[in-house]
């Protein structure tokens, strides 16, 4: 996991991401072994681990590109949860269809009239973050109201969400609608707004990202772009039994579709329940699953 320990504990997606691979593991007889790396020091310690010939294999989850890692002298087969940064043409990972998933979202608040928005982005040197405000920037081009000003970043926690939320009021404080990169972030901007007597979402619309079960808790409900973190997991774990089994295997990048589903934070009516509308654009295909096996974790 490319993130501090306590962030790994307090964000469910993580929570979410090693369920779904330890429980995929399992029914092969494989252990799964949790590391954390944040610092360069991480860096060396991990490198060091998984080049000791314990493991047989490494996932690597929320990697970040500000620190390099090199994953090719690891002499083990590895998977990356979303695509590598940089680089990586050698690299197997699994992805969802992050840029796609931002601009339905963003396409849809236009669509309903919404016509200022804005956006908490992720952090800008992981790929999620990046590809989350591309696919935000796509949709408001093509719309012609593309407003550098109306973009701020945040660390995916609810804390980053609510101080965004802040800085964008404070500089724009027409903004009509709010596309967070993710759904913490999306609950701080929530509560961000409430404290400034902004109604969600007759005043401000909100659409968050991943689809966590917290999403349905908020008031009102959470828009959100949903991604399948069960699946991905399932889809990395095959990859890496695959290149176990097969040492040669060419990489793979597998992209899964994400769906927008509509809740009250973004509906011009209350009444609808939740409802999930699949985007546009298809994303790239799967490459046929294969079957093998595999031992270490390591970054969202």
């Amino acid at each position: 996991m490319g993130e501090e320990t306590v962030k790994v504990f307090a964000d469910p997606f993580f929570a979410r991401m090693l369920g779904s691979v330890s429980r995929e593991l399992s029914l092969v007889d494989f252990q799964l072994v949790m590391l954390t790396l944040h610092s360069p020091r991480d860096h060396y310690t991990v490198s060091r681990y998984l080049r000791s010939g314990h493991v047989d294999g490494a996932l690597f989850v929320s990697m970040h590109g500000r620190l390099d890692f090199d994953y090719e002298s690891l002499g083990i087969p590895v998977v990356l949860c979303g695509r590598p940064v940089a680089g990586g043409a050698t690299l197997s990972y699994v992805d969802a269809d992050n840029t796609g998933g931002a601009g339905a979202a963003v396409r849809y608040l236009l669509d309903n009239g919404r016509t200022a928005v804005a956006t908490i982005a992720g952090p800008p040197d992981m790929a999620v973050g990046i590809d989350r405000l591309l696919g935000y920037r796509q949709a408001l081009c093509a719309a012609g109201v593309l407003d550098p000003g109306m973009i701020a970043y945040g660390d995916f926690s609810t804390m980053s969400g609510q101080h965004a939320l802040l800085r964008l009021i404070d500089h724009r404080p027409g903004l009509d609608a709010v596309f967070a990169a993710s759904d913490l972030m999306a609950a701080g901007a929530l509560h961000a707004l409430r404290r400034l007597g902004r109604r969600v979402p007759r005043d401000v619309a909100v659409i968050g990202f991943d689809d966590l079960p917290a999403a349905q808790l908020t008031d009102p409900g959470l828009t959100t772009v949903r991604q399948p973190v069960g699946a991905m997991g399932t889809r990395m774990v095959t990859e890496i039994l695959a290149q176990i089994a097969d040492p040669g295997r060419e990489p793979s990048r597998v992209v899964l579709d994400t769906q927008l589903i509509l809740r009250g934070s973004a509906l011009r009516s209350l009444a609808p329940a939740s409802t999930a509308l699949p985007q546009d654009s298809p994303a790239n295909p799967d490459l046929p699953a294969t079957r093998s096996s595999a031992g270490v974790f390591g970054t969202h």
